[in-house]
C-alpha cells in the first residue's frame, strides 16, 4: 500500500508541476476560495487544493487500473515473461505445458496416485485421452532414469524432461513418494527441475510462445515448506531469469493462472 501511495504521489507531483509551469498565475488569482483573505493566500490555497484534486484522481485511476488489469509483462535482455489471468487450456497460438508426475501417469481418479480430475493435467486427459502413453514416449525416444520410482518401483523419467505432443508439451514434473503422492523431497530438487525444464523449453518452443501454469501450486509438495502461489511465481520468475536457456524475443514465456484471493499480479516480486 505504501509503495502504491508513493508511486501515486510521484505521478501527482509530476502532473501538478506541469500544470503550475504552464498555467498562468492569473488563472489562480481569479479563483478566490476565501474572499476575506489576501490574493497571495488564495493563490496558495488554490494550488494546494489543485494538488489534492490531482492526487485523488491519480490514486483513483491507478487503483482502477491495477484492479482491472489482466496481465503484466517483465522484459529482460532479449526475453519477455508475461503473467496473465486465464485458462491455460484455452490459450491459442502457443505451446502449452501440461505437468505430469515422473511416471507420466494417465489414470484420472480420486486415489492418491491418480491424476485429479480438477487439475490441469486431469482436464487435459479428459479432453485429450492418451490411449498409449508408452508408445508416445518410445516415439520421442525419451530415456528413463536408471533408478525406479519410490511408488511401486515404476519406471520414471527425470523431473523437468519434456515429451512433445502436438501443441502440448507434456512434462515429467513431480516425483512420487511411496504412497503415490507428488512431491519434491527438497527445495533444491524443485530448482533442479526448473533448470532442466528451461533447457527443454529452449529445445521445443519452435518460435512459439510457451504457456505454463504456476508450477507446484497444485497438490505437489516441496520439501517441508508450504509455498503460496505468490511465492512460487516469484521463484519461477527468478529461476527463469537466471537460466541461460530462454525463449528468444519476440516470442515469450507466458505464465497463466486463474484469478484468486491468494494471488495478485500487483504483488509480483514482493517475495524476492
Amino acid at each position: 500500500m505504501l509503495k502504491f501511495l508513493r508511486k501515486s504521489g510521484t505521478w501527482a507531483l509530476s502532473i501538478i508541476t506541469v500544470i503550475f509551469t504552464f498555467v498562468p498565475e492569473a488563472i489562480f488569482e481569479k479563483c478566490k476560495l476565501l474572499p476575506f483573505f489576501s490574493n497571495d493566500m488564495n493563490i496558495v490555497l488554490t494550488r494546494v487544493l489543485s494538488f489534492l484534486i490531482v492526487l485523488l484522481l491519480t490514486i483513483g485511476i491507478s487503483a482502477l487500473y491495477l484492479y482491472r488489469r489482466k496481465k503484466i509483462c517483465i522484459k529482460g535482455n532479449n526475453y519477455s515473461i508475461q503473467i496473465e489471468y486465464g485458462d491455460l487450456l484455452e490459450m491459442r497460438n502457443c505451446k502449452k505445458v501440461i505437468t505430469f508426475d515422473e511416471c507420466f501417469t494417465t489414470k484420472v481418479g480420486d486415489s492418491p496416485s491418480d491424476v485429479k480430475p480438477t487439475s490441469i493435467c486431469g482436464q487435459y486427459l479428459e479432453e485429450n485421452p492418451i490411449q498409449d502413453m508408452q508408445n508416445l514416449i518410445d516415439n520421442a525416444q525419451l530415456k528413463p532414469m536408471k533408478s525406479k520410482s519410490k511408488y511401486r518401483n515404476k519406471v520414471r523419467y527425470e523431473s523437468g524432461i519434456i515429451l512433445p505432443n502436438g501443441e502440448y508439451l507434456l512434462m515429467a514434473f513431480a516425483k512420487l513418494d511411496k504412497d503415490g503422492l507428488g512431491r519434491f523431497f527438497s527445495y533444491d530438487e524443485f530448482l533442479e527441475c526448473l533448470s532442466l525444464f528451461w533447457k527443454e523449453i529452449d529445445k521445443y518452443y519452435g518460435q512459439n510462445d510457451v504457456c505454463i501454469s504456476i508450477l507446484g501450486s497444485g497438490l505437489t509438495r516441496i520439501g517441508d515448506t508450504s509455498f503460496t502461489k505468490q511465492e512460487l511465481l516469484d521463484i519461477i520468475i527468478g529461476s527463469y531469469k537466471l537460466s541461460r536457456h530462454k525463449i528468444k524475443f519476440p516470442n515469450k514465456l507466458r505464465i497463466v493462472c486463474k484469478k484468486s484471493e491468494d494471488f495478485s499480479l500487483n504483488k509480483i516480486g514482493e517475495n524476492v
